[in-house]
C-alpha cells in the first residue's frame, strides 16, 4: 500500500502585514470588504516587488493604499502572528484556497482623514472591553484579533 506523504510536504503561504491601528480613546480600528461582506484590519498581502523591502515600509504602502494618505500613525512592533485560509476567485471563475501568514503590527492613530478605497466599503473603531470579535470575523483572522485582544489586555494590567 502506498504511503500518504501529504502530511510531510511543505505549504506555501501568501506572506501579509496587518495592522491593529488604535486611536487616542483605546478603539480598533476595522475596515468592511466589498467583496466578501466581511470584516478586516488594515494591511493586506506582500507583492513580489516588496521582497526586498522592510516590512515596515510595505506596512506604510498599505496603509496609503487602504486606509489613506492622510492617515498619521506611530506603527509598533510586531504583537502577533497568525495564519488564516480562505477560498479566493480566480479570473476564471474557479474558486482557489489560499493560505495566508499574517505579521500583525501594533500601531498608534494619530490623526488624519480616513478614506477607504473602493475595496473597502465601511468603517468602525470599536470598544476592545465590549467588542466581540465573533460578531465581525472568521477563521484565522478571528484566532489574530482575539490574540491581539488577549495581549493588549495583559499589557494593560
Amino acid at each position: 500500500m502506498p504511503q500518504d506523504n501529504t502530511q510531510n510536504q511543505k505549504d506555501t503561504y501568501f506572506v501579509a502585514v496587518k495592522v491593529f491601528l488604535m486611536n487616542e480613546k483605546g478603539e480598533l480600528l476595522i475596515i468592511k470588504d466589498v467583496y466578501d461582506d466581511g470584516w478586516d484590519i488594515p494591511g493586506g498581502r506582500l507583492r513580489n516587488m516588496d521582497f526586498d523591502i522592510a516590512l515596515e515600509d510595505v506596512v506604510k504602502r498599505k496603509i496609503e493604499e487602504e486606509i489613506g494618505k492622510n492617515v498619521d500613525y506611530k506603527l509598533g512592533e510586531p504583537i502577533v502572528f497568525f495564519r488564516h485560509e480562505r477560498d479566493e476567485v480566480l479570473p476564471s471563475g474557479e474558486k482557489s484556497r489560499k493560505r495566508i501568514f499574517a505579521v500583525g503590527y501594533e500601531a498608534k492613530y494619530l490623526g488624519g482623514e480616513i478614506e477607504l478605497v473602493e475595496s473597502f466599503k465601511e468603517y468602525k473603531w470599536v470598544d476592545p472591553a465590549t467588542f466581540v470579535p465573533e460578531d465581525y470575523f472568521v477563521g484565522g483572522w478571528l484566532k489574530g484579533v482575539k490574540e491581539y485582544l488577549e495581549k493588549i489586555k495583559i499589557n494593560k494590567k
